[in-house]
């Protein structure tokens, strides 16, 4: 991908958010989302050489509306500051975890996981753990894991907090309870991995990463390490899908 031309893009429609200079610059807008489109579908079909269940997507199933749904929203600017790809077997709107790739200016990143489970799911996945908890931790206390992702630990992140954020330069969990959830103990060995409310692990990258091509063996590399604990979680919320 031609990043430099992306994320020049993205900055100046951060400048001037508005319909007025979106339109003006529409030649340049599809241009950049071709090719950031074309990026998706590399990552497809890299993604698919280890991991098949994703293979039948396009590129139309993995990306989004520019425009931000403003109605609930104290900001009303009308266009998204980045370009974000979501390649999961079941679909963008599915609980099924996925595969993500994000642009945008000094916030790129890669995902991986589930960032948002129901109650009633999250409950299933903490007593997955607790039955499997040797293959629990086989998947997120390896090396290749935490040197992409870290853990949960609060002492982890660069700033310590209970809530993560996309700010972190990596991360496991986005949110997570103050206190271990009701009807679990709380002297299991491992409660922060119950204590949290989503499994999604994110690393932030360089604005260059995706410049070129060579970026495709690093998610490569990035996908795989999170690959396993994706795929723990998937077992358990595919049953209600």
């Amino acid at each position: 991908m031609d990043t430099k031309r992306i994320l020049s893009y993205l900055k100046q429609l951060m400048a001037n958010n508005n319909r007025d200079w979106f339109w003006e610059h529409k030649a340049e807008y599809d241009a950049v989302r071709a090719d950031f489109e074309a990026g998706i579908e590399m990552a497809i079909n890299r993604i698919a050489s280890f991991d098949p269940s994703i293979a039948h997507l396009t590129v139309k199933d993995c990306t989004y509306r520019f425009n931000r749904d403003t109605r609930f929203s104290p900001d009303k600017s009308p266009y998204k500051n980045h370009f974000g790809g979501y390649i999961a077997a079941n679909g963008k709107k599915a609980l099924h975890g996925g595969y993500y790739l994000h642009l945008e200016p000094g916030h790129c990143m890669v995902a991986c996981g589930n960032y948002w489970l129901p109650t009633n799911i999250l409950t299933s996945c903490r007593n997955e753990m607790m039955g499997n908890t040797a293959e629990w931790l086989k998947c997120v206390e390896n090396k290749e894991f935490k040197k992409y992702y870290g853990s949960p630990v609060a002492s982890s992140f660069t700033t310590p907090t209970d809530v993560s954020s996309w700010d972190q330069p990596q991360g496991f969990g986005l949110e997570k309870l103050k206190k271990c959830p009701v009807g679990f103990p709380k002297d299991w060995p491992y409660v922060e991995y119950l204590r949290m409310k989503d499994y999604c692990c994110w690393h932030q990258v360089p604005d260059d990463f995706y410049e070129g091509e060579k970026w495709l063996d690093e998610i490569e590399r990035m996908f795989k390490a999170a690959k396993p604990m994706m795929a723990f979680m998937n077992s358990v919320h595919d049953d209600y899908e």
